[in-house]
C-alpha cells in the first residue's frame, strides 16, 4: 500500500484511512507492506515493523532523482507483492506505481478518497503557479482512473466522476470511511475531561476538525450564538487546530459568547474518543460546493461509533452516513443548524434513540472492517483470488501464495 503523505504526522490526519485498512488486512491474515512519504526528510522512519506491518519510507521532494528513488523502492515492493494499492493521485507515488505495475505485470488499485483538484484551488490563492499545478492535478485525476485495473471511491460523487471519465462501473468499488469500533464506542469514559473543562451537568455540543477554511467552523459558531439565546448554559466545544484559530476566536468575541465556547487546540487522535464521549450532541457542518459534495467525513463515522446523536449539513455522503441517527440541516445555513441543535437539546428521548441507532450504523456499515471487505472484493477481481484470498501456483510442485498488498 502506497501513500503520498506522512502517516506519523498529526498535521496529515487523512492518513488514518490507509493505516486502518492496512491493519484490517493484516488482521484478516494477509501480508501487508505500507510505504509513506514523511513530511520532513529528517523525520523519516526507514523500514521497520508496525504491529506486523512493514513500514517503508519514500520521498515527496520534487526532483528527478527523488522520483527515481521512489521508482526503485516501489519496484522492490512490487516484485514482492500480488497487488499494488495506492491512495491519492500525487505524481511522486502514482507515476512509480503505474510504471512498476505495467513493467512487472501486477494489478493496480487506486483508492480515490478526495477531489484533490478542488482542494488545491480552494487552499491556494490565485496565481500562475496555482493554475499550472492545479491543471496537472486535474490531468492526473482524469487519467489514473482509466489506467488502473480497479478503483475505490469514498463517495457517490467520485463514482459519478469515474463514470464520466469512461471507467466501467464493474471496476468501481465503494469504500466509505470507517471508524475503529474498539477505540470509538459508547462506553468510553470522559470524567476527567469533563472535570478539566468544567462540563459536568452542562449540555455540551461538539465540533471536531481542523480549523481551516474548508471546515466551515464559522457556521458552528454562528449557530451557537443563536442556540445560546434559548439555552444560555450550553457549552460549545471546538476540538482542533488550524490557521483560522485567531479569526474564529475573534468571531466568538464579536458575538459575545466567549464564556460558552471552548477551543481545545490540537488533540492527538488517540484522545479524540474521550472528547466525543464528553459531548451530548456532535456537529458536522459544511457548505454546498464542489469540495463538500465529494466528502465522506471521518468525524461523522467516529460520532456514529461513539453512539452520539448528530446534527449535520445535508451534503455529499453525509445524509447516507447519518441516516436516522441525527438531524440534517441545509448546508451553510447556521439558522437551520441552530434549530436542529435546539430540537435535540429539548428532546432527551430523541437523543437517546439516535444514540442507539448511531452505534448500530457504525457496526453494520461504517467501520474499517467493512471498508476493507469492499476493497478485498476489488482485489479479488484483480487477481482472481477466491474465498480466503489464496490460490495455487505451479513451481516445482504445488504451493500457496498469500495476498500481499503494497
Amino acid at each position: 500500500m502506497l501513500h503520498p503523505h506522512d502517516i506519523f504526522s498529526a498535521s496529515e490526519p487523512w492518513t488514518i484511512r490507509i493505516v486502518s485498512l492496512a491493519k484490517e488486512f493484516k488482521d484478516k491474515g494477509h501480508e501487508v507492506k505500507l510505504a509513506y512519504c514523511p513530511l520532513f526528510i529528517n523525520e523519516e522512519k526507514w523500514a521497520f515493523d508496525l504491529e506486523g506491518i512493514e513500514i517503508v519510507s519514500l520521498n515527496r521532494i520534487v526532483g528527478l532523482w527523488n522520483l527515481f528513488y521512489n521508482l526503485q523502492k516501489i519496484k522492490e515492493l512490487t516484485q514482492w507483492a500480488d497487488i499494488i494499492h495506492f491512495q491519492k493521485c500525487f505524481h511522486y507515488i502514482s507515476f512509480p506505481a503505474l510504471i512498476c505495475g505495467w513493467l512487472l505485470n501486477k494489478p493496480l488499485h487506486y483508492d480515490w478518497d478526495d477531489w484533490e483538484e478542488k482542494i488545491w484551488y480552494h487552499s491556494n490563492s490565485k496565481s500562475i503557479h496555482t493554475l499550472i499545478f492545479g491543471n496537472f492535478i486535474k490531468l492526473l485525476e482524469r487519467i489514473i482512473p482509466v489506467l488502473v485495473d480497479t478503483i475505490s471511491v469514498s463517495s457517490s460523487k467520485l463514482e459519478e466522476l469515474c463514470l464520466s471519465f469512461g471507467v466501467q462501473k464493474n471496476r468501481i468499488f465503494k469504500a466509505p470511511v470507517g471508524a475503529d469500533l474498539k477505540k470509538f464506542n459508547p462506553t468510553i469514559s470522559s470524567k476527567e475531561l469533563k472535570r478539566k473543562y468544567n462540563l459536568d451537568s452542562k449540555m455540551t455540543i461538539l465540533y471536531l476538525g481542523q480549523l481551516h477554511g474548508a471546515q466551515y467552523v464559522n457556521i458552528f459558531i454562528e449557530a451557537a450564538s443563536l442556540v445560546l439565546l434559548k439555552h444560555p448554559d450550553t457549552i460549545f466545544l471546538i476540538v482542533g487546530q488550524g490557521y483560522m484559530l485567531n479569526q474564529l476566536k475573534e468571531l466568538v468575541a464579536r458575538f459575545g459568547i466567549a464564556d460558552s465556547v471552548i477551543f481545545t487546540g490540537s488533540v492527538p487522535h488517540s484522545l479524540v474518543p474521550e472528547y466525543i464521549a464528553a459531548a451530548d450532541i456532535c456537529v458536522a457542518c459544511f457548505e454546498n460546493n464542489e469540495l463538500t459534495v465529494c466528502k465522506s467525513p471521518l468525524k461523522v463515522v467516529e460520532y456514529l461509533a461513539s453512539g452520539k446523536p448528530i446534527v449535520a449539513s445535508s451534503v455529499g455522503e453525509i445524509p447516507n452516513m447519518v441516516g436516522d441517527a441525527g438531524l440534517l440541516a441545509e448546508p451553510g445555513n447556521h439558522r437551520l443548524l441552530a434549530e436542529a441543535i435546539v430540537n435535540l437539546i429539548e428532546n432527551p428521548q430523541l437523543r437517546q434513540e439516535m444514540s442507539f441507532r448511531a452505534r448500530q450504523r457504525a457496526e453494520v456499515r461504517y467501520n474499517w472492517g467493512k471498508t476493507a471487505e469492499n476493497l478485498l472484493r476489488a482485489y479479488e477481481k484483480n487477481t482472481n483470488f477466491k474465498g480466503t484470498m489464496r490460490y495455487e501456483v505451479k513451481t516445482e510442485g504445488l504451493g500457496e501464495l498469500t495476498l500481499k498488498n503494497i
